[in-house]
């Protein structure tokens, strides 16, 4: 009997040591997230200076630092976009690194390097949506086509005579072209190269004959003629060009566009989570921040709350899931 009641004894300082123990550390994070933040801020971008993620990138450092009075240190990590991921994501979910990763980062990227692994839905605490980037179906100026239909039209009834040039393969402007493809059973060659860069000369000489393009390669090449603008991923009216019609017009459903956002390691503090939204929400609320995205020819998109952003995140993951392994870009 006393034995008994020496076990309990013993069962009920333990609970009491380890609820004080979690309680202590409970407040502690607790005490952590109201005075967020302490020391500097690190926002990691997976791109390189002068890029469009890190011209946002910076924009939210400068709010931040002004806002919360810490300094912002902006870390520029060029080459695969995942090892930028995978560093943020090994970090302490203490708010003090961030992370700007795009539609490459969270939904492309990691299903072709399925053992990167990066798990965008399960190891990050998405913060905002900044913007999103819309990819135009052009051909060159003599192309006998004016029109999405007339496009459809005209490949179908010449199998095999038209070059698209492309990114790589898996990127977005393959991925489109493959989905239009196998909806209408097109017969076009794919002529990948190393980025839309490399690809502008021969598209321009006419030795490929179309291409998508994100509107920061695009609307230059539209306005002065010397590309002719068919349609673009996003089924939203553009702004970037007037009289260019979504592709959705002519092919329901056809809904796709990049998109730049921010985040953090998994776990974050909710105070935290939403000290940091807020300040991002308020910048992009600002006259500059819509200019910004204007100089960057993306487009801008709904704002979303951080619980928001993740389901667009994982919502997002799924579709492009889909399309890679439609397109042949991942078993």
């Amino acid at each position: 009997m006393r034995t008994d009641r020496t076990v309990a004894m013993l069962a009920a300082a333990c609970i009491l040591l380890i609820g004080g123990m979690f309680c202590d550390g409970a407040a502690r994070a607790q005490d952590a997230a109201a005075n967020y933040p302490q020391y500097p801020v690190k926002i990691v971008v997976p791109y390189p200076a002068g890029s469009i993620p890190d011209t946002l990138g910076r924009m939210i450092g400068d709010q931040l630092q002004v806002q919360l009075g810490k300094p912002v240190v902006i870390e520029n990590r060029p080459g695969s976009t995942l090892l930028g991921a995978k560093a943020v994501a090994s970090a302490e979910p203490d708010g003090y690194t961030l992370l700007i990763p795009t539609v490459t980062t969270f939904s492309i990227a990691p299903q072709l390097n399925p053992k990167s692994g990066v798990d965008p839905v399960n190891d990050f605490t998405p913060l905002a949506r900044l913007g999103g980037t819309n990819f135009f179906l052009v051909v060159g100026s003599s192309f006998p086509a004016r029109t999405m239909r007339e496009w459809i039209d005209e490949v179908k009834r010449n199998p095999g005579k038209y070059r698209y040039a492309s990114a790589g393969i898996g990127t977005p402007h393959h991925i489109f072209m493959e989905l239009l493809k196998k909806q209408f059973g097109l017969d076009i060659t794919h002529v990948p190269y190393k980025g839309s860069v490399e690809a502008m000369p021969d598209l321009l000489g006419g030795r490929v004959d179309m291409s998508f393009l994100d509107g920061s390669q695009a609307v230059t090449y539209i306005k002065s003629g010397q590309l002719r603008a068919l349609g673009t991923s996003m089924a939203k009216q553009t702004n970037l060009v007037e009289g260019v019609p979504p592709i959705s017009a002519t092919v329901p459903g056809f809904d796709w566009s990049g998109w730049i956002l921010m985040a953090g390691p998994r776990g974050m503090p909710k105070p935290v989570v939403d000290r940091i939204a807020a300040q991002v929400a308020a910048l992009q609320a600002t006259p500059r921040f819509a200019e910004t995205l204007r100089t960057a020819l993306m487009e801008p998109m709904p704002l979303l709350s951080p619980d928001q952003t993740a389901v667009f995140v994982r919502e997002e993951y799924g579709r492009w899931k889909a399309v890679i392994k439609l397109s042949g870009a991942a078993e």
